[in-house]
């Protein structure tokens, strides 16, 4: 199921996606969605980021390829820092170049969003905790991101994490299909079952070392392949079995 958040006439709800259509729903994340009883054209809705995460957990280096372009030592844990809130960003919203920056790029990344309250998990139960999944594009200011030290100024910037359309909660993440596209050309590609650490993996650590909260997302990281974007430039992030976001740099 395809399950979309949106703005119809005004009102923020969630949806489910059904083809050319949208069925509203009641409910978020951490409870049951159940129908509204209405249904309205996919068309004539605005689509938002698919949830409101309080936070959201990034992994750096995770596609062993990735860490190799950077000349940086394969990890043997993870390596995680976090996104603020307002990093978030809607399907088609405007990604906002910083004055502080003078390189903006692109990173493609399948993202998890958490459906129950999870602490201090199993790998074997982890996924029972799990919404869906969703497309993400880990905008970072290059320039301001040190090979060693703190991440956290060239990937907080407000709007620097777009995620969408919808979340997709029947799917097995282990082998999916990722790609970018800039201004319509293909920029990275690979499989997530070249993850150095996946899903399952992901999300048991994290909750042992937080809790995690239903709408909260993973960004599990981004192959090879990124680089930078120019004023004006779409870029468009996806996913085999998810769909395709798109934003663009203004």
């Amino acid at each position: 199921m395809k399950i979309a958040r949106i703005v119809h006439e005004g009102k923020e709800s969630y949806a489910r996606v059904e083809g050319s259509s949208l069925v509203l729903l009641e409910g978020k994340p951490g409870e049951a969605f159940r129908p509204a009883g209405g249904r309205i054209d996919l068309a004539k809705a605005s689509l938002l980021a698919p949830c409101r995460p309080s936070k959201a957990l990034c992994i750096g280096l995770n596609y062993r390829d990735h860490a190799v372009e950077f000349g940086l030592a394969i990890p043997s844990s993870p390596v995680v820092f976090i996104k603020p809130a307002t990093a978030l960003l809607d399907p088609l919203g405007s990604i906002i170049w910083p004055e502080l920056s003078k390189r903006v790029e692109y990173e493609a990344e399948l993202v998890v969003v958490m459906g129950r309250k999870a602490k201090n998990l199993k790998e074997s139960e982890a996924l029972d905790y799990v919404l869906g999944y969703t497309c993400g594009n880990d905008v970072t200011a290059r320039d301001l991101q040190p090979k060693e030290g703190q991440w956290t100024v060239a990937k907080s910037f407000d709007g620097f994490m777009p995620l969408g359309p919808w979340i997709e909660t029947e799917l097995d993440p282990g082998d999916l299909e990722i790609s970018s596209f800039l201004n319509g050309q293909i920029k990275q590609h690979s499989r997530t079952s070249n993850l150095i650490f996946a899903v399952p993996e992901l999300v048991s650590y994290l909750s042992r070392v937080m809790t995690l909260e239903p709408g909260d997302v993973i960004m599990t990281g981004t192959p090879s392949g990124v680089g930078p974007m120019a004023r004006g430039d779409e870029i468009a992030v996806e996913i085999e079995g998810i769909g395709r976001l798109v934003n663009r740099l203004a």
